[in-house]
């Protein structure tokens, strides 16, 4: 039973790394074409329903259900015992930094919606890119486990 319930949960975090992958990396992507449109026209306050609805609906939840999955998986291997390899300790600091990038575009999301954005769509392009080569790095370090 046990092992029925790890795997599961095991189940439940991968669909919750995915759901919070596709909105880290489409929330900056809506960001780009945000920038690109007049504040107050009928495709800006298009775009702060789409943001808020992606944040809230599906960023928020997925990035909770990753955390509370992840943390039960540590619990139950003893991922963090040196013993097992520094691995996870690493992963942990990459998770812990695309959860700095989420707070990031949730305070940008913030700004586009009280009109008050003041960075470029090079800026946003930019910061489209972090979740993916934080989500490289953390992969590589669970199906490689290179330290």
């Amino acid at each position: 039973m046990t092992h029925d319930i790890y795997s599961w949960v095991k189940a439940l975090h991968i669909i919750a790394v995915i759901a919070w992958m596709c909105g880290m990396l489409y929330l900056p992507r809506l960001f780009v074409y945000h920038t690109q449109v007049a504040v107050g026209s009928e495709a800006s306050e298009l775009f702060k329903v789409m943001e808020r609805r992606l944040l809230r609906f599906i960023i928020n939840p997925a990035m909770v259900v990753t955390w509370l999955a992840g943390l039960y998986l540590i619990h139950k291997t003893n991922a963090l015992d040196p013993q097992n390899g520094m691995w996870m300790h690493y992963k942990l600091g990459l998770v812990i930094l695309m959860q700095i990038a989420h707070a990031f575009m949730a305070r940008a999301r913030r700004r586009f919606a009280q009109d008050r954005n003041t960075k470029s769509t090079r800026y946003y392009r930019i910061l489209n890119e972090v979740p993916t080569l934080l989500l490289i790095g953390i992969v590589i370090l669970v199906v490689v486990r290179p330290v």
